[in-house]
């Protein structure tokens, strides 16, 4: 196991690592013991009581974080005729169809968000293998199969993240910048963790939220207490 730097050594002294903090505080500890260079993403990392090995029991969606990520998106939309023009108004950075399947098939894949119309899935499901593995795969349950294109490119843009429950039952999901302010970012994770308790499957059985941490991108994880999250310690 490699051993971790200074700076992160010494952030570690700036709080006992076990104890469960309120949001706030531990929005506000994530900023204070973040030490890096740049603007370091703020990640939540929540473990759900669910087997996703089970259809039943599978946690997926998508939230319009408030403040947005920090992050600059670029939104691709699959469309054609009025509704290729209709994503151009709306403010899509890349909008085509076939021609677009086949830069991404050729290695193509300079783009954060993908969009597309529901008569489109035929060209796009051709790049399953592609687009899946990297979480950029459209689909109905995230909002981004749809015709209402206006609203799925300009919720990209504000700010729209795409959740799933990964093979550990853990929900890994952006919440902002350090740069932001601790009522945004704490603004941002309630947003968040309000969808997943409103995702809760019907086969989830037990306490649903198990644990909560945030971290930056090189910072220590701070753990949040479950049971002061609205609804999450629901059984």
């Amino acid at each position: 196991m490699s051993k971790r730097g200074k700076k992160y050594q010494d952030a570690l002294k700036q709080f006992e690592r076990q104890e469960l903090h309120e949001a706030r505080t531990a929005v506000e500890l994530v900023k204070q013991v973040a030490s890096a260079k740049f603007d370091e993403t703020v990640e939540a990392a929540v473990r759900l009581g669910v087997n996703p090995k089970h259809a039943d029991q599978q946690v997926r969606g998508a939230v319009v974080l408030p403040h947005g990520t920090g992050k600059t998106v670029r939104v691709l939309v699959f469309a054609k005729d009025a509704k290729a023009d209709e994503a151009k108004e709306a403010g899509a950075d890349i909008v085509g169809a076939e021609d677009l399947a086949q830069q991404i098939q050729g290695g193509w894949l300079d783009f954060d968000v993908a969009i597309a119309t529901p008569d489109m899935m035929s060209v796009v499901g051709r790049l399953g293998r592609i687009l899946g593995p990297r979480g950029l795969m459209p689909n109905p349950k995230t909002g981004t199969v749809t015709f209402d294109i206006t609203s799925a490119v300009k919720d990209s843009k504000a700010g729209k993240i795409e959740y799933r429950v990964d093979r550990a039952g853990i929900v890994h999901a952006p919440i902002g910048k350090v740069s932001f302010s601790a009522e945004q970012l704490e603004e941002n994770f309630r947003a968040l963790m309000d969808a997943l308790i409103k995702a809760k499957p019907s086969g989830a059985k037990g306490q649903y939220v198990r644990s909560i941490t945030l971290a930056s991108t090189m910072g220590p994880g701070i753990k949040v207490s479950p049971a002061r999250i609205a609804g999450a310690a629901t059984v």
